[in-house]
């Protein structure tokens, strides 16, 4: 199955309508348009010149059969395909520079052989990631625009959430309401430009469910590793409930005194910005999961 990016959302809310359903199982496609719509392709266009009302759409949301609240819903990043062209934006008064930006810019990014190529001195290695990736909020909580990040997932620009990275969100209404969106080729940790490398493409998911295992904020898994995420208003209480998170995670798995996996934790967890710019910043909390391997982690 395919979603196309014509079906999208700029707000998750228990509100939105299905534009497709599946099964626990079931592999989907989701076309996606960059941040900006698709309306920014030369470098002549600038950020002022956009529809805000279309900044950050999600494709979807795709019902699946049989989630119910309380559930946990499972999403495996299976492939991620780009375009060959990003974008990027310096606008002034927007991202974390102070005043070092006085007028706007918008640059083109070509994607050639595998790599992002920022000028003919500077080429990246991409880590095609999403950005935007959610449920819907409650039916007793109001919508987030999909700029947003909340615990419902949305915009969290998170550079893990890439190929082979397995996802985990709680289900806070019936079907779930799984969207996605704004790509990105590459991006720093932090994003303090407002932008990574902004591009569309497609995602090809595979989603289950965890039945009656609730989950206050979302999850990532990748090979190595396993992330809580959290965002908050200010970074200290983002970093706050990552952290808080990733004690309840471990505390449920390791037979050890809250002393003790305080310790361990301040010794094998790594606290990591995702984003700085969005109107709720978002942490990330890793642990490894070789250091624990005799636990046998798992969700």
């Amino acid at each position: 199955m395919k979603i196309e990016a014509k079906d999208s959302v700029y707000e998750m809310s228990a509100e939105n309508e299905a534009v497709a359903s599946c099964k626990p199982g079931d592999s989907v496609v989701f076309e996606t348009k960059d941040c900006f719509s698709n309306q920014i392709r030369d470098e002549e266009t600038l950020f002022e010149s956009t529809d805000w009302s279309t900044i950050n759409p999600a494709t979807g949301p795709l019902e699946i059969e049989g989630a119910e609240i309380g559930d946990t819903l499972k999403v495996e990043v299976k492939k991620i395909d780009i375009n060959d062209q990003g974008v990027m934006v310096a606008v002034p008064d927007m991202g974390f520079m102070d005043s070092f930006i006085s007028e706007s810019e918008t640059k083109i990014i070509p994607i050639e052989a595998g790599k992002a190529v920022f000028n003919d001195k500077i080429k990246f290695d991409l880590n095609p990631m999403i950005g935007v990736i959610g449920t819907s909020p409650g039916k007793d909580e109001d919508g987030v625009p999909c700029g947003t990040p909340d615990s419902h997932g949305g915009n969290m620009d998170t550079k893990v959430i890439t190929e082979g990275a397995t996802l985990y969100f709680p289900v806070k209404v019936p079907g779930a309401m799984l969207a996605m969106g704004d790509l990105h080729a590459a991006m720093g940790d932090g994003e303090v430009v407002v932008t990574g490398i902004e591009i569309a493409g497609e995602v090809t998911v595979k989603v289950d469910l965890i039945k009656d295992k609730e989950l206050s904020d979302p999850m990532v898994e990748t090979d190595d590793a396993f992330y809580t995420i959290a965002s908050e208003v200010s970074l200290d209480h983002a970093a706050q409930k990552a952290s808080n998170n990733m004690f309840k995670f471990l505390n449920e798995r390791l037979p050890l005194s809250n002393n003790e996996l305080a310790m361990l934790m301040s010794i094998a967890c790594d606290l990591q910005i995702s984003q700085v710019v969005d109107p709720k910043k978002t942490v990330r909390m890793r642990v490894d999961k070789e250091t624990l391997k005799e636990y046998d982690l798992k969700y």
